[in-house]
């Protein structure tokens, strides 16, 4: 099938489609389903517990953003 033989609703609908597709693609977490080592895990729950926080500004400055 050509795409000059799709109705508007048609082409809008592949459009619509080959859009969600790609932000599926680029937004899904890739480690998803990945099991989480349990040094991870504690380093984790550490940062949670602990109230040292970085400011978002010195973050950047940190990283030359």
């Amino acid at each position: 099938m050509k795409v000059t033989d799709l109705t508007i609703d048609e082409l809008k609908k592949l459009i619509r489609e080959a859009v969600d597709e790609k932000l599926k693609e680029i937004l899904l977490d890739p480690d998803n389903g990945l099991e989480l080592r349990d040094e991870m895990e504690q380093r984790l729950k550490a940062s949670l517990a602990s109230k040292e926080r970085i400011p978002l500004e010195e973050v950047k400055k940190r990283l030359g953003l």
